[in-house]
């Protein structure tokens, strides 16, 4: 097995095969040799916004919740919702750190604590997530679907998704203009 990846972002490569990821920037949130697991930060759900989240859910809000997006998390278990925020929150046997400073809970914990103005100094919700059977996301990344990058707190929590891939690379120092899929010729 390769590296650990959990904590690193994953930066969907042009032709990545899979439109449900075109462009997606991916927080690895767990990498084992049996799977892993990530959320997608950069994909919102249109016309869905954390506020009306709360009140869909019967979660009465002590507070005004800010109208942050509710990001697609990944094509997996969109029923479920998953929290990834700053390491000051932790609620005993659901969070589980990332790395970074980041953590993930998936519990009407921290959902409580955000409407009740106890919030973790950042946080992100997601509905959904990304998972890989053993071996599979390597076996991507080695077919150059994904380039692995390290996570800054503006591409984690910042909320203008659309050019978040795009600083992403520019971070790595890539132009995404120059990015094609496709070999050449020599």
């Amino acid at each position: 097995m390769m590296q650990d990846l959990t904590g690193k972002l994953l930066i969907a490569m042009p032709g990545i095969g899979d439109n449900r990821f075109s462009r997606s920037l991916v927080l690895v949130c767990a990498h084992e040799p049996d799977y892993a697991m990530g959320i997608a930060l950069n994909k919102p759900i249109d016309d869905l916004t954390l506020p009306q989240l709360l009140t869909q859910l019967g979660i009465e809000q002590d507070i005004r919740v800010p109208e942050s997006a509710v990001l697609s998390g990944g094509p997996v278990g969109t029923d479920r919702g998953f929290v990834v925020h700053s390491d000051d929150f932790h609620s005993e046997g659901a969070t589980m750190d990332i790395s970074h400073g980041c953590c993930l809970t998936a519990t009407r914990d921290i959902l409580l604590a955000i409407a009740s103005g106890d919030a973790p100094r950042e946080s992100i919700m997601a509905l959904g997530y990304a998972g890989w059977g053993a071996g599979q996301l390597e076996t991507e990344i080695a077919e150059n679907a994904w380039l692995v990058g390290e996570p800054i707190p503006d591409l984690v929590y910042g909320a203008e998704h659309d050019s978040k891939w795009g600083r992403a690379l520019k971070l790595m120092g890539i132009d995404a203009s120059r990015l094609h899929f496709g070999g050449g010729n020599a």
